[in-house]
């Protein structure tokens, strides 16, 4: 068992911001992105913001422990939002801005939500077609009003008259707001999320200010992380861990929050921000290597040579320069040097010149991928946690970021690992509950306090945590040669998507005789390998079926397979059938949670005649598939795929 302790004292969100208004209401609390000009937002200002927001609300009739959604990308006004939510005592719950209609039906109606403050027309069109379907929704605010001029909707109004309103309420009654605001109790509810739902309907995560802020302190006192920080505010708010990087930190440490203008100017708006705490999950930093790379290729011949020469050297050293270990001076000195040539710019491109900390999460990054930014001085490492734990459980120190574990536990963790190999954990940052659902919430927690993660692993002797894969996704080889064989279906995944060609990826094998894969190809770097060789293709479809692409992946599989060849545990998870599938998984058509997880399970029916055709020896199979578009039509994607061999090796055995 691993464990460590924390103290702090309890408080809450809204005492937090007027604590920092008070003590500095001149410095920048967020920044906004608006028209391509960076607009700052005060303590001061926020506070004086949200106090009208929340009286705004008061007027309008929400309560002391009613639930209020909150829906849209990164934007101040919305912070604010669920700041006044809480000062009022009610309990904001973000939803992902990306969800069609019918997927906040069930979360509105299970949270008896009658408030939603929405960021725009999109969000407000979303919420209106869904009306009929949610009773007790009877306000809607929207923070943006362009295109919404002619709407004449009951209960649908501007944030703008929400704040006029609050404006003249908080004359009327000055001590009001910190009067509500000192009402609040550390161990109130703060927020409720709703999980991705990969197996059925969301739950409703509650958290209380103390849960959320204990563990936001615990992450900002192990990286040492202070009022002036800079972070980017980019993935979707509904997700807990951006929740945390850009609210709960944010108001622990007084840092700095930038919102991008939008979704498509994000890498430009890193560049200029230069954060110095950035998280991002791996797929980021994937599309982001795959740019440069992307371009390195279309780059002369001598930058090309100089580029390789440098990162080669880069990976022998970097990594030890990172962690502080010695390294010969004529290493270092060459190393300076393609700091300065290449290194350098390269963190500029990539806009991680200042970054201090930078995290990742949420799936295994490629122990490559992981290196390259390593080895050019960007110091990413890993952590692990869930929706249920407030996110921070096991982070990486400084000088101990490895590809393969998740971490140590911080401060205030504990950690068991159970005897069918379950990680468990027990910290004062759990939930309180599942909302409105106590055999769930049973299921989760133990009587003393050990929260099951679902997730099976193990503690290293070096005390970091290894994750293996979900518990319940753990199986057995029946049959054939490696009957009885170990199968973790989330590893080989995993393995797989280490590559920059392949995007996304589902095995299977449990029960079965072998293990077979149907992979998405990464379109952006197959279509630039594919250019490079002159390569002719019509869209997606067609370039995942090309037979130099199935030539490529295969490849792919068989180094997956040698390295599973040398693991004793996993030998018999090597990979003996693949297609690769003609449309990309998309959350839109289910396939996807909107955290991006895999819907393994959902997947398995939808395309059962592809899975039929890997195991029954077919080589090729005709699948025609219904694809929902952006703007709600649906169409279909027809082909017939091929599906292709691997090689498999036999289990290397370890050495005596």
């Amino acid at each position: 068992m691993q464990s460590a302790s924390t103290s702090t004292v309890k408080t809450t969100f809204p005492r937090l911001l007027l604590k920092h208004a008070a003590e500095r209401p001149g410095a920048a609390a967020m920044r906004e992105k608006e028209y391509g000009i960076w607009q700052s937002h005060s303590w001061g200002g926020m506070a004086a913001l949200v106090e009208h927001i929340a009286c705004g609300l008061h007027q309008a009739g929400l309560r002391r422990g009613e639930h209020m959604a909150v829906i849209g990308a990164n934007r101040p006004r919305l912070y604010a939002t669920m700041l006044a939510a809480q000062s009022l005592g009610a309990i904001p719950v973000p939803l992902y801005q990306d969800a069609v209609g019918a997927e906040c039906v069930f979360p509105i109606d299970n949270a008896d939500i009658r408030f939603a403050m929405v960021e725009d027309q999109e969000q407000v069109d979303k919420l209106l077609e869904i009306r009929d379907r949610c009773p007790s929704l009877a306000f809607i605010y929207y923070d943006d009003p362009r295109g919404l001029r002619n709407y004449q909707e009951a209960g649908l109004s501007a944030l703008d008259q929400l704040i006029a309103a609050g404006q003249d309420f908080a004359k009327a009654q000055p001590g009001f707001f910190k009067t509500e605001v000192e009402k609040a109790q550390p161990d109130d509810v703060a927020a409720m999320f709703f999980t991705s739902g990969t197996t059925g309907n969301p739950k409703g995560v509650v958290h209380t200010h103390n849960t959320l802020l204990d563990r936001a302190r615990a992450g900002a006192a192990f990286d040492r992380l202070t009022s002036a920080e800079e972070v980017l505010a980019y993935l979707p708010p509904a997700w807990i861990g951006q929740n945390i990087f850009s609210y709960a930190q944010w108001l622990a440490c007084g840092y700095v929050v930038n919102c991008p203008e939008n979704a498509s100017t994000v890498t430009i708006d890193l560049k200029e921000v230069g954060p110095t705490y950035y998280f991002a999950p791996p797929r980021v930093f994937e599309g982001l290597l795959t740019t440069v790379m992307i371009r390195m290729e279309d780059a002369s011949r001598i930058k090309r040579g100089m580029f390789h020469y440098f990162m080669d050297l880069a990976r022998r050293v970097g990594p030890d320069l990172m962690d502080g270990k010695p390294v010969a001076a004529p290493q270092r000195l060459m190393y300076a040097l393609g700091n300065l040539l290449v290194y350098g710019p390269l963190r500029n491109n990539l806009g991680m010149s200042r970054v201090r900390v930078a995290y990742t999460a949420g799936e295994a990054i490629g122990p490559d991928l992981f290196t390259f930014y390593r080895s050019i001085g960007i110091n990413i490492k890993q952590l692990y946690g869930s929706t249920e734990t407030a996110v921070f459980v096991c982070l990486q120190p400084d000088n101990q970021a490895r590809a393969d574990t998740v971490g140590i536990p911080i401060d205030g963790v504990e950690i068991k690992v159970a005897d069918n190999g379950e990680i468990l954990v027990r910290s004062a940052g759990l939930l309180k509950e599942y909302y409105k659902n106590p055999a769930a919430t049973a299921e989760v927690l133990t009587a003393d306090g050990w929260y099951h993660t679902s997730d099976a692993g193990f503690i290293d002797a070096q005390g970091h945590l290894k994750i293996i894969d979900r518990v319940k996704d753990v199986g057995r080889l029946k049959g054939g040669a490696n009957d009885g064989a170990m199968f973790a279906p989330k590893y080989v995944e995993n393995k797989l998507k280490f590559f920059p060609h392949i995007k996304e990826v589902v095995a299977y094998g449990d029960g079965r005789d072998k293990v077979c894969v149907m992979l998405n190809i990464d379109f952006d770097a197959v279509g630039n390998w594919a250019e490079r060789r002159n390569l002719p293709y019509a869209g997606y479809t067609d370039l995942a079926q090309k037979p130099e692409v199935y030539q490529l992946i295969r490849e792919c599989v068989e180094k997956v397979n040698a390295d599973l060849s040398v693991d004793a545990l996993l030998a018999g998870s090597q990979i003996s059938r693949f297609l690769v599938l003609h449309k990309e998984l998309d959350a839109d058509d289910g396939e996807l949670t909107r955290t991006n997880k895999v819907r393994r399970g959902f997947i398995g029916e939808k395309y059962q005649p592809l899975v039929d055709a890997l195991y029954s020896g077919k080589t090729e199979q005709y699948i025609e598939t219904t694809v929902k578009f952006e703007d709600g039509r649906t169409g279909s994607v027809s082909a017939t795929l091929r599906v292709s061999d691997a090689t498999t090796y036999a289990p290397v055995k370890a050495a005596a």
